[in-house]
Order: structure tokens, then sequence, then C-alpha cells
């Protein structure tokens, strides 16, 4: 089996919440998507996807993953898309970093490898722990009741966890108006919900410890992504209570190798298109599980496609280190293709049938912007 071809798709994805805002005044009202199919001679096809968070989230945008992929694409058709491993090697001597770029290639060649085969990507990847991945939502900033109410809106929805978003610069309310953030969002806290309060690396170690300090004693949570360097997180870590976890500082296997050697974490923030693809991740994966960290499975943004790789890698996790999987179907204002994978009981279950299971909807995607290879 061969790659035979390779198209490119930009899709604009409206913020279903109208403005969503992140710490240090970042802000975004519609996110730029590229979705790509990869063909084959023998007629399969698999997609995959990469939205980034804007291009202030990391250093990762829209275009750069068109860029990228123009880079790449010449060189990978004639390559066997099951050999995944070795199309990641092929993806990575064509082109330096830029793990946004690989991500859909990546994922569109598992997709084809799990139709070849006749089985689901998440068995192909480990497989399928039995039981639903329980998902997360995310909660953007707004005004403390705001988004006390919006946990509420998601809680009604199915959502077992909640990504509460900080990062009020001192003229807004600083640490203080944080710290209101998450009691309100805290107040409600049923048994079995978990909740990950995400500064996204806006906070300076002095604003995350002042914050922390005005909070109300027995509240259940873990602090994402505090700072935006490593010498300030693992600072932070040395004199903070709650559980730390990793996500836009560990991208790669080095980075989680050396967090492990420096026992900097406790658990780690995954999403796919950061990490490079669902090869990457698997990997990480596998030296979290060894390290016995605590994994969340996300994604930057994205549609259905974007999320049907959260899901089959999040089925593949143990489940005593999996805390939840985003669900970025709650994010999004459009959809792009069917993923029969509705929220019941706090829960996702990956579908049963072969490859990432997906139904396009050919009609959102427009023309192809690029085209690479033969075919078709």
């Amino acid at each position: 089996m061969k790659i035979s071809r390779i198209e490119v798709f930009q899709v604009d994805l409206p913020f279903a919440g109208g403005v969503y805002t992140l710490s240090g005044g970042r802000s975004y009202e519609s996110f730029d998507a590229t979705i790509v199919r990869v063909a084959t001679e023998c007629g399969l096809e698999g997609w995959g996807e990469s939205t980034p968070f804007g291009a202030t989230y990391i250093a990762a945008h829209g275009r750069g993953v068109r860029a990228g992929i123009e880079e790449m694409a010449p060189t990978l058709i004639g390559l066997d898309p099951r050999k995944t491993d070795r199309l990641n090697d092929a993806m990575d001597a064509a082109l330096v970093g830029h793990l946004h770029a690989k991500t859909p290639i990546d994922v569109a060649c598992w997709d084809i490898f799990g139709k070849s085969v006749g089985m689901p990507v998440c068995d192909l990847l480990g497989g399928r722990v039995e039981g639903r991945v329980p998902v997360i939502s995310s909660i953007h900033v707004e005004p403390p009741e705001a988004m006390r109410e919006s946990v509420a809106r998601h809680r009604a929805q199915g959502f077992l966890g909640h990504s509460i978003k900080v990062g009020a610069a001192e003229a807004e309310g600083g640490p203080a108006l944080d710290a209101e953030r998450i009691a309100a969002c805290l107040a409600d806290r049923e048994p079995g919900e978990w909740y990950l309060v995400d500064a996204n690396g806006g906070l300076s170690v002095e604003h995350a410890l002042r914050m922390l300090g005005q909070l109300p004693s027995g509240l259940d949570f873990v602090l994402e992504a505090p700072c935006a360097t490593w010498r300030e997180t693992v600072s932070l870590r040395r004199r903070c209570k709650a559980p730390i976890l990793w996500d836009e500082l560990a991208q790669t296997e080095a980075d989680i190798a050396q967090l492990i050697a420096e026992d900097a974490a406790d658990g780690i923030g995954l999403k796919i298109s950061k990490q490079g693809g669902l090869t990457r991740t698997r990997r990480q994966r596998d030296l979290c599980s060894a390290a016995g960290l605590v994994m969340s499975v996300q994604e930057t943004t994205g549609s259905e496609i974007a999320f049907a790789a959260i899901v089959h890698m999040a089925q593949s996790v143990p489940t005593r280190l999996l805390r939840c999987a985003l669900d970025t179907r709650s994010v999004i204002a459009k959809s792009t293709a069917r993923f029969d994978a509705p929220v019941e009981k706090g829960g996702v279950v990956a579908p049963e049938g072969p490859g990432l299971g997906l139904e396009i909807d050919r009609s959102v995607l427009g023309a192809p912007v690029a085209v690479y290879g033969e075919g078709d």
C-alpha cells in the first residue's frame, strides 16, 4: 500500500461562545483549521486535522501548518501509510520541528491503517481500555459567577471534568479575581468531578502563590501550565501544595523524560497536535505510564476530526492514569464530520468501526487549497 495523493483543506472554525479569552489578554473568535485527506493507490483514504489555538498559544499557526505540509508532502508520496514510525522519520527528514504540521498527516495515516485491517485506531494504539472516557469542558475567562454558570451548563450536558481558565492582569483584579473564579467554579462540586485550573503559561510565580494563598481551604483541583518557563514552573512546584500538570512546556519525548528525571510534574496534558500526532503521543503516553504520571488527552482546539483522534488515544490510556479528554465539539460552532461518540454518563466511547470512525462532510470543506501527488 502506498500514499498516492495528499489533499489539504482550510476551514475557519468559529468559537461557540463568541469570544474565547485566555490569560495575558489573548482572545479568539475563530480558529484556522487545516484538514488533510491522505489517499492510497488501493482506494483507502484517511483524515486528520491540526487547528492551532491562534498564533499566540505555542509556536504554531494555521498558515504554518499548511506551509509545513507543502515542505513535506512531496517526499511522502509512495510511502506506506501503515508504517507510522517510518512515516514520521520521513517527515522529520524533510522538516525539522513544526510538530503541528506533521499531525494531520500522521493522524490520517492511522485512520488508513485502521481501515486496512478492519480495526479501530484505539486497538492499534495498544488496545481499548474498557469503559467510558470522561470528558472535560473548557471554561474560558469571565466574571466568577458567569464561569460558575458555565460549569453548571456543562455539568448538565454530562461533563465530569472542567478546565477553568485563569490569568487576570493586576488592573483587572489580579490573583484575587483568579481566586474568586476558582472558588466560584468549585462551589457546586459534585462527587466524581475533576477540576483543572489552567493558566496556559500566563502566571508569574508570585501571581500563582498569591492566588493560591487567597483560596478557601479544602478545594480539590490540579494546577495546569501555570508559568511560561521551565525554571518558573519548577520553582512554583517546590512551594506549591496543589498537584501540577505540565502542558505547553511538554511537547516532545525528551521534554517528558527530562521532567520525569527532575520530578517536575504530577501529570501531563497531552494535546495531539502539540505532541506531533498519534505516533508521538503514543510514545509519550507510555513514558507517562511508566513514571505514574496522570494524563488528560486534549487538543489545542478542533472539530470532530480532531476529537476523534483525542478519543481513540484516550481510550488506550490506563484508567487509573486517565483523568479526562477534551470534547472539542463543545468549543466549536461548526461541524466537519459525523463522529458517533455521544456524551453519556459523563463520558464517551470510541466507535468500534475501522479507523477513526468518521463520516466527513465534504460540503463544509470546500475545494482543497493544495494537492500533492496523483489520482482521484
